[in-house]
């Protein structure tokens, strides 16, 4: 397409994610579309998403979710960052920038798995047994239209889910046993590569900072030199369809500032939309309050609205009903000293930032915690610390504080954790100079939540002349959801299909049909 047809042409993004962000840049950079006639419509008062990273020394920072890059298997995400300039040097990409970082800072985990005496298990075995190791073999082997909703649980016996992998795998993807076993079995294909060092997780790629510093601000700022509209504080509610078949948006109706709103989708306009959430309705506490479970926000109310409309739409149900099956809580602890970080790296033998999850594998909250390198904030003093921890299971009783997490103030889980660590001798001070901020996600792993084929709407459905999705709830073969590749990946094809750029859309590495890959994975399945 020349750019003269764009003419008097608009695109609206619902939704502000990193989808949105990557879809815009595939329209400016691949397609010539004028940024001015990019409309980002966001219901928060700030772009990037489920990719956050909040706050301040004094108040506390906030990071909902811990994010985990892959150098092999991003093969979008790391095409898209070669063309962004870093914000610290315009003369270098952000993808360099993060080459250039994790090659200094390289991830070689010492402590994965912590047990209840506060021991370093020895993670050299998996644990499999013949049992497990024939789940596994069959799981991959078979094609995910006959695995229908079933579960993790449903192929794997008790024995598996007590192996060194179950808590490691678990704990780095957030997988629970009643997730789905498609999702598992898709997983286990693209992070093949991953299997014979998931111990010490040396293919995990960092960023400089969090990823809302590190790779949203450059990408927000790339799109407001091209003149891209961001709408704020804006709620879509509902979208009109003409009364035909096929799938065509007419109009767009919103909320913002008290007052309802349309906006007529004329021919040739698209829109692009982020069906669902995963950190829709979360609610952060303090350190002396527990956050409080909330429900459906917009975002799903939005999907539920528009999926009864039109067939081809997906099926919202599949991943916003079961929220005791999807939520998990996160904390972020500001540390005003170095107390907590220089026990933690005697303990771990890792220097902040070297490390990776430090699993509690015997915790009641199954509990893990991270410390980045610091700082993990663009604001953040050199005198302040910030880590990051998360419970895939809130609603039971601590082993220390008798309460479940999700009743829990942030200094209550602080409390649980330093016990876990046995750093009792230092924790009244530790208690006294950090700010511990829980944060419960109602939806956090909905989108690996048992599915049948439809559920998850195809990115340009079957008929759609103007709409797309993107985001974690679309259906893209053989990707993995709870992935930056995943939504970036969403966002070129939706752009690619709707504008019909031929341009080449990087490809999934098939590490599977790699006979090293393969030999390595057999070998450690053997440990």
């Amino acid at each position: 397409m020349m750019k003269e047809s764009y003419e008097n042409k608009h695109v609206y993004f619902i939704g502000g994610g990193l989808a949105s962000l990557a879809g815009a840049v595939y329209l400016i950079r691949d397609g010539g579309f004028p940024g001015k006639a990019i409309h980002i419509i966001e219901e928060m008062n700030i772009v990037g998403g489920s990719n956050d990273g909040a706050g301040d020394p004094e108040q506390g920072y906030v990071i909902r979710g811990g994010r985990m890059l892959n150098d092999e298997a991003y093969e979008n995400t790391w095409e898209l960052l070669s063309s962004i300039p870093s914000l610290s040097n315009p003369d270098k990409s952000v993808r360099a920038e993060i080459v250039e970082f994790d090659t200094a800072h390289p991830t070689h985990a010492k402590a994965r798995l912590v047990n209840k005496n506060a021991e370093i298990e020895d993670v050299m075995s998996m644990g499999f047994d013949l049992s497990d190791r024939l789940a596994m073999a069959k799981l991959i082997m078979t094609a995910e239209e006959k695995m229908g909703k079933a579960r993790i649980k449903d192929w794997f016996g008790p024995h598996f889910f007590a192996t060194n992998f179950w808590y490691m795998w678990a704990t780095t993807f957030a997988f629970q046993p009643w997730h789905s076993a498609v999702e598992f079995k898709r997983y286990m294909i693209r992070f093949m590569h991953e299997f014979r060092r998931i111990q010490t997780l040396e293919g995990v790629t960092r960023t400089p900072y969090n990823q809302y510093d590190s790779i949203i601000l450059p990408l927000k700022k790339y799109l407001d030199q091209h003149g891209v509209d961001f709408n704020l504080k804006c709620s879509v509610t509902d979208l009109d369809f003409k009364d035909l078949d096929g799938i065509t948006v007419t109009g767009i109706h919103y909320t913002q500032k008290n007052e309802q709103g349309m906006i007529k989708v004329n021919d040739g306009d698209r829109v692009i939309i982020t069906n669902g959430s995963m950190t829709d309705g979360y609610s952060l506490g303090s350190m002396t309050q527990a956050p409080v479970l909330k429900g459906k926000g917009n975002s799903w109310n939005l999907w539920d609205r528009i999926a009864q409309k039109k067939p081809g739409l997906g099926n919202p149900a599949s991943f916003d009903e079961d929220i005791d099956g999807s939520k998990w809580e996160s904390f972020t602890v500001t540390c005003q000293n170095s107390k907590f970080f220089d026990l933690m790296e005697k303990f771990s033998r890792n220097k902040a930032g070297s490390g990776a999850l430090v699993t509690f594998k015997d915790s009641s909250w199954f509990m893990s915690i991270v410390l980045a390198h610091q700082p993990h904030f663009l604001n953040q003093p050199e005198s302040v610390k910030v880590f990051w921890g998360y419970g895939l299971y809130p609603d039971n009783i601590g082993d220390y504080v008798k309460k479940k997490m999700s009743e829990c103030s942030g200094e209550e889980i602080l409390t649980e954790l330093l016990n876990h660590l046995k750093f009792e001798e230092d924790r009244d001070e530790i208690l006294t100079t950090a700010n511990c901020v829980p944060c419960m996600m109602p939806f956090i792993t909905s989108q690996f939540m048992p599915r049948a084929l439809g559920d998850r709407p195809q990115v340009v459905p079957e008929g759609s002349t103007n709409l797309a999705f993107v985001g974690q709830f679309c259906e893209i073969p053989d990707d993995v959801v709870f992935t930056e590749e995943y939504s970036v990946r969403a966002a070129r094809i939706a752009v690619y299909k709707l504008f019909g750029i031929q341009k080449e859309i990087s490809p999934i590495s098939q590490y599977q049909y790699d006979i090293r890959t393969l030999f390595s994975a057999f070998i450690t399945s053997y440990r």
